[in-house]
């Protein structure tokens, strides 16, 4: 059964009083995710933006246990806490990272790919901020192609980052695991049951949810639900699932109003027609893919193309 926002409890797991910035979109996912998921949870948060907002010692906006060590960690300490859990008999308790794209995309990318290669019964969850925020703002490998960064800067030299955003999720299904979609902050119906189905699927589950943020893209704090919104609508973000080897995508996009998306963000105001133009061709490129990608897993698991 479908959830809808009004099954969520109104019990806070992560709660108020964290110093996220007013607008995160982190944040108002987080919070989302961690109702759905309940209290039999544990979550490991490694170095990241949210390790420095859920609280610094002696506070904590996390009601359930709460781990945090070095930023590259995510998936080993994971695996190891819900191999603990099984040895003490707690099967019943989810165990959760929760890394930014720094994270995941880059520093953490050989831990994530070893728990997924072993089928670890964990959910990873990917935040893309699409930098590393914490730190002062610089390129990761999911930042967007043009995306002006501290270390990617826009001058005679360079126009913001030249290369072209690393597909995680792609990365993810290629590990053949049970579970990895997409979500955003701006389709919370979307994200709370991708949520939930992760919750109820065994095996190493990945999620990677788009969360704007404020300062390190240049947008206005109130625009956070339209800019996600408008991220879907022209491409710059999928949403879709894979269960067990079989994609799906979970809407459409019009393949309109890059440039609205993009003019509404500091980060890519300087991007000029050829750029844009290199950009609006990566993404009809990648949806090509995916649709043909997920036609052809169709088509596989219906049984109408066996000799492929």
């Amino acid at each position: 059964m479908r959830l809808k926002l009004k099954d969520l409890p109104e019990e806070n797991i992560f709660s108020s009083g964290h110093t996220a910035c007013a607008g995160c979109g982190a944040a108002m996912a987080i919070r989302n995710i961690a109702k759905v998921l309940g209290k039999e949870i544990i979550i490991y948060v490694p170095a990241s933006c949210l390790s420095v907002f859920n609280g610094l010692f002696p506070s904590c906006a996390w009601t359930v246990p709460y781990h945090h060590t070095v930023f590259e960690n995510t998936g080993a300490a994971i695996s190891g806490l819900s191999r603990a859990m099984k040895r003490k008999g707690l099967d019943n308790v989810t165990v959760v990272g929760i890394a930014g794209d720094g994270g995941t995309a880059d520093i953490g990318l050989q831990a994530l790919s070893g728990a997924a290669e072993r089928n670890e019964d964990v959910i990873y969850i990917c935040y893309d901020n699409e930098a590393y925020m914490n730190t002062g703002v610089q390129r990761s490998g999911s930042t967007p192609h043009g995306a002006s960064t501290t270390t990617t800067p826009v001058g005679k030299l360079m126009k913001g980052k030249q290369d072209f955003k690393k597909d995680v999720p792609l990365i993810m299904m290629a590990h053949s695991v049970p579970y990895v979609a997409t979500a955003s902050v701006s389709f919370p119906l979307d994200l709370i049951n991708k949520v939930k189905k992760a919750k109820e699927t065994k095996g190493f589950r990945y999620l990677q949810v788009y969360a704007p943020c404020v300062p390190g893209w240049g947008y206005e704090q109130s625009k956070t639900v339209e800019l996600g919104k408008l991220a879907v609508e022209c491409g710059m973000w999928f949403l879709l699932e894979c269960e067990n080897g079989q994609l799906k995508i979970n809407r459409e996009p019009k393949m309109k109003n890059l440039e609205t998306y993009l003019k509404m963000q500091g980060r890519f105001r300087h991007m000029d027609e050829k750029q844009i133009a290199e950009l609006q061709e990566s993404i009809e490129r990648k949806w090509e893919f995916y649709k043909g990608y997920a036609d052809l897993t169709q088509r596989l698991y219906s049984g109408s193309e066996a000799s492929v």
